[in-house]
């Protein structure tokens, strides 16, 4: 499976951005998809998962009310919805597909190669 991420930026505090990750190969649906952030200095953290069916998502605690994830396992695209950016959202985000697991860095296979999101306060 490759993986395109697309859709960072700049944004202001209170913004709202939509990444997008594309995926070739005919096995999207047999992939749970995540996302995954790192900023300067930090480690790669999770974000927000979405289960192989779309039946199950999970959002990081920090994003929660905030950021959704969906899956189109026809389009094989999985986005991330990012709405009331805070400056502390600034990060490198990536896509990941994970044959099995959820939460872990770990647990994925496959990366895409981020995607940049910058929020200014």
């Amino acid at each position: 499976v490759q993986l395109q991420a697309s859709g960072g930026g700049w944004v202001q505090a209170g913004g709202s951005l939509r990444l997008s990750c594309a995926a070739s190969g005919r096995t999207f649906s047999t992939y749970n998809m995540g996302w995954f952030r790192q900023a300067p200095g930090k480690e790669r953290e999770f974000v927000a998962v979405i289960t192989k069916s779309g039946t199950s998502t999970y959002v990081a605690d920090s994003v929660k009310g905030r950021f959704t994830i969906s899956r189109n396992n026809v389009e094989n695209t999985v986005l991330l919805q990012m709405n009331s950016l805070k400056p502390e959202d600034t990060a490198v985000y990536y896509c990941a597909a994970s044959p099995r697991g959820l939460f872990y860095a770990s647990n994925y296979t496959y990366w895409g190669q981020g995607t940049q999101v910058t929020v200014s306060s």
